[in-house]
C-alpha cells in the first residue's frame, strides 16, 4: 500500500494480468516501461484503482546502459522515490539468439544496474526491492530451446547474487519463476536449429496455468 512500483514489460501477457493484480494493493504509482503500446490495456488498468497513478513510458530493454539510466532518472526526478522494480521482459524464439539474450538477460541486467545509482546505500540511497521474472526453465531446461533456457538460468544466478549483496547495497532481490503459462509466447515458437519442429505442441501437453493464475501467485510471492 502506498508504494511506487516500476514494472518493465507490464503490458504483456503475464505483465498485464500482474499489473491488474498489483493495482488491488493500493499502490501510489505504477510506472509501466514497455516496448509495446497497449492503449486498451492501459485504460483498463487506470480504471481498476483511480487513486493509483498509472504512467506509461515507452522503453526498449535492449538500449545501452546509459539510456536506461536516463529513463530512470526522469522517473526518479518526478516520483523522488521508487520502492520496487519488476523486470518482466522476455521473448521465446531460439532462432533469434542475440535478441533472446539481449531481452531476457542483458536488458534485465542493464535496467537493474541503472537503478542502483538511485538505490545503492553506499551512494546514500535508500535501498529497494528488485523482482526478476524468470522461468522454471532456469532450473530445469527445455533442452530444445537451450538459448532461452540458458538466458533464464542466467537470470536466476544473477538474482541470487544480488540477494547475497543486499547487505552491501541495501537492495534486496528475488526471482519469480513461473511454470508453463498459456501466453502467446508458447503457442508457437522456434527450437534451436529446428531440432524439434513441434516443440510448442509438445510443451503444451504438460500441465499449464493461465496468466491470471500466474499473476495472482506472483503478487502473493
Amino acid at each position: 500500500k502506498g508504494k511506487n512500483v516500476i514494472f518493465v514489460a507490464g503490458l504483456g501477457d503475464i505483465g498485464l494480468d500482474t499489473s491488474k493484480e498489483l493495482l488491488t494493493r493500493e499502490l501510489k504509482n505504477l510506472v509501466i516501461m514497455d516496448a509495446r503500446e497497449n492503449t486498451e490495456g492501459l485504460c483498463a488498468l487506470k480504471e481498476i484503482c483511480p487513486e493509483t497513478k498509472v504512467t506509461f513510458i515507452k522503453y526498449d530493454v535492449t538500449v545501452p546502459l546509459d539510456e536506461s539510466k536516463k529513463v530512470l532518472k526522469k522517473i526518479f526526478d518526478k516520483l523522488k522515490t521508487v520502492d520496487i522494480l519488476i523486470n518482466g521482459a522476455g521473448i521465446l524464439d531460439d532462432h533469434k539468439i542475440e535478441a533472446t539474450i539481449a531481452v531476457n538477460y542483458t536488458g534485465l541486467v542493464n535496467t537493474t544496474t541503472a537503478i542502483m545509482e538511485f538505490w545503492d546505500k553506499r551512494c546514500g540511497g535508500p535501498g529497494g526491492i528488485i523482482c526478476n521474472i524468470g522461468s522454471v526453465t532456469g532450473f530445469n531446461a527445455i533442452y530444445q530451446v537451450p538459448v532461452y533456457s540458458g538466458s533464464k538460468a542466467a537470470v536466476v544466478n544473477f538474482t541470487s547474487s544480488l540477494a547475497k549483496l543486499a547487505g552491501i547495497t541495501g537492495v534486496t532481490a528475488y526471482s519469480v519463476n513461473p511454470g508453463i503459462t498459456r501466453t502467446t509466447l508458447v503457442q508457437k515458437f522456434n527450437s534451436w536449429l529446428d531440432v524439434e519442429p513441434d516443440v510448442a505442441e509438445l510443451l503444451l501437453e504438460h500441465p499449464t496455468q493461465s496468466t491470471k493464475e500466474c499473476a495472482e501467485n506472483f503478487v502473493k510471492a
